[in-house]
């Protein structure tokens, strides 16, 4: 009889997890579907200036890693060092002579950056 038992609470424990698990995934779904619902944005508080921005700066803009701001960096004391006093970067569209940089990263970036 006690072994009946047993049975009967592991088969019990065996539906209540398997509902749980389902009431959990069905509620991961619904958060994914809400969450990709909506659009990611992200936040600046002021525009960044590529012409005096550390990278660390540079990486809060949308599609630039660590490798292409870098890149900006090196680029903009590479092009100082040859004793020019003018800014590295007049406007966005600068920025696609920096290797790694094409025109739709340009494109988005635009918003992002400002030029003083």
């Amino acid at each position: 009889m006690a072994k009946v038992t047993q049975e009967r609470i592991q088969s019990f424990a065996f539906v209540i997890s398997i509902l749980m698990c389902a009431v959990l995934s069905g509620g991961f779904l619904l958060w994914i579907f809400v969450v990709q619902g909506q659009p990611c944005q992200i936040q600046l508080e002021d525009r960044i200036n590529p012409n005096n921005a550390p990278a660390s700066s540079l990486l809060r803009l949308p599609g630039i890693g660590l490798a292409r701001a870098e890149a900006i960096v090196a680029y903009r004391q590479n092009f100082g060092e040859k004793g020019r006093k003018d800014p590295v970067f007049r406007d966005a569209n600068d920025l696609s002579q920096v290797r790694g940089i094409g025109p739709k990263t340009v494109e988005n970036l635009s918003e992002w950056l400002g030029f003083d």
